[in-house]
């Protein structure tokens, strides 16, 4: 019998932050900055716990309203999904930072490695606590996985990326712990830089994902992307050349970006036994996609998967589009899941 309980919708973290809350010209600036970036925020730091609160709730009654069954606070409080993260750890240097080559060719700040990373304070627990008490829905917390920020930072302390990623993972692991003792309902390793160096993933990837996400007993789930489409048009490649081996990680869902790529679906017969939560919102469209369209997705998916294993989701982050914008996309995702509920039961 098909229930409420499969084609689940969920989000993949961000949600459009108030134009009160950030200057939306510095964010599209710095793209996705991994140093703070105060200059971003337009509440002073004295009242910005509050608003980050207000505009949570935002968030949180958006996705609700918009028919969401797995929703997060919107990462309201960060700059970045990697930033705020990373800023807190020990062994971190972001006040002085070195200048990389990012994966898409340009010169990015990134904090230095100085010293060795250590976890030293909670750093999302407050914001899960907040999600928790203000939705009966099941709640997501997301945090930037180990291998993607060994890729973003300059090491000057381990002159051995593996291992430096390693104690990334350790440091994740130890905000994890943290967080499901919250009762949060799902813990997601956003984990965009596979793609940028599978070599690298194959050697370490893995392991440090596994790492990070030991021990818990909290629903867990890796997600995986090309990058914003909405800032970054024409994106060419239709396959994930690290995407099969996350079925040997611990984690129970695959989070994984398709509508914009246009992904070869057979691909998803890889990932046996996972939970896939799939991109079928394009995000690179300028207007929210119409119902009819994110079903016929959810539909092509449903030939390489049961449907207690689909989970109808956006492609990547709705940071940088306006709420207007992004609402509707939920919407219409909400929509076309029920649609689709109701065609199995035919």
């Amino acid at each position: 019998m098909v229930t409420e309980a499969i084609l689940r919708t969920t989000v993949v973290g961000s949600y459009p932050q108030p134009d009160w809350l950030i200057d939306k010209g510095v964010l599209r600036g710095q793209l996705v900055p991994r140093v703070r970036t105060e200059q971003m925020w337009r509440i002073a730091p004295e009242m910005r716990a509050a608003a980050i609160q207000d505009a949570a709730l935002v968030a949180i009654r958006a996705m609700e309203t918009a028919g969401i069954d797995v929703i997060t606070d919107g990462e309201t409080a960060r700059e970045s999904y990697c930033n705020h993260f990373t800023a807190a750890l020990g062994g971190i240097d972001g006040d002085n930072p070195a200048t990389i080559l990012s994966r898409t060719g340009h010169q990015t700040r990134v904090p230095r490695v100085v010293g060795p990373i250590r976890h030293q304070q909670a750093i999302e627990v407050e914001s899960a606590k907040f999600l928790r008490a203000h939705t009966d829905r099941r709640a997501k917390i997301t945090l930037p996985g180990p291998f993607t920020l060994a890729q973003q930072a300059k090491d000057e302390h381990y002159h051995d990326i593996a291992a430096m990623a390693f104690d990334f993972a350790i440091a994740i692991n130890q905000e994890a712990r943290a967080l499901e003792a919250t009762g949060i309902d799902v813990i997601q390793l956003d984990e965009p830089w596979l793609r940028n160096d599978p070599d690298g993933a194959r050697r370490y990837g893995l392991q440090t994902i596994n790492r990070a996400l030991q021990g818990l007993t909290v629903r867990t789930a890796v997600h995986v992307c090309f990058g914003y489409a909405f800032l970054r048009r024409g994106q060419k490649s239709n396959s994930y050349e690290f995407l099969a081996e996350l079925s040997d990680s611990v984690a129970d869902e695959i989070s994984v970006e398709a509508a914009q790529p246009n992904l070869d679906l057979g691909i998803l017969a890889d990932l046996s036994g996972k939970t896939v939560a799939l991109g079928v919102l394009d995000h690179s469209t300028a207007e929210a996609e119409p119902v009819e369209v994110v079903a016929r997705r959810i539909r092509a998916a449903l030939a390489h998967l049961p449907p207690d294993r689909l989970m109808p989701a956006p492609d990547c982050g709705m940071k940088y589009m306006t709420r207007e914008v992004a609402f509707g996309r939920l919407r219409n995702l909400s929509e076309a899941a029920a649609r689709m509920r109701q065609e199995l039961t035919r």
